[in-house]
């Protein structure tokens, strides 16, 4: 329970300094804890970091798209917001500390998860845009009147 609180906390309070509109904060908040909620159920299930960050970000960005239209915002407030609680600070941290510390084995196996999460961000950001593009296309498609 204490980490859905801190994770929508987290994600209100990146709103807050990413400028969000005071009407959206609670909104980014909220992107960011359903995010995390399923980050974590699916590495309960699955234990790979990698695919449940894929599917979590994924998820983060249909909501963030669903967020924006109803509350007419940009989507990237919600997206940015929302995939805080996702990014791998600590680990990249850890794997600066591991080069420093001249332990060049688990550092670049930290650095390498590292570079693999924020992948898996990256395509779960830009997969959910192609398909809501391709909805979009859809859509317009069966009622495009021919000249």
């Amino acid at each position: 329970m204490e980490q859905f609180i801190t994770s929508f906390i987290a994600s209100a309070a990146f709103g807050i300094i990413f400028n969000a509109p005071k009407k959206a904060i609670i909104q980014c908040g909220f992107v960011g804890m359903f995010g995390w909620i399923l980050y974590l159920s699916l590495y309960s299930i699955n234990e790979d970091t990698v695919i449940a960050t894929l599917i979590s970000a994924f998820f983060i960005a249909v909501l963030s798209q669903t967020f924006a239209k109803l509350y007419k915002t940009p989507i990237i407030i919600f997206n940015v917001s929302g995939i805080i609680p996702l990014v791998p600070g600590g680990l990249a941290y850890d794997a600066m500390r591991k080069f420093v510390e001249n332990d060049y084995d688990i550092a670049v196996q930290l650095a390498a998860k590292a570079f693999m999460i924020s992948g898996a961000i990256a395509i779960g950001l830009v997969f959910s845009e192609v398909v809501n593009q391709l909805i979009r296309k859809s859509r317009l498609g069966g009622k495009r009147n021919h000249f």
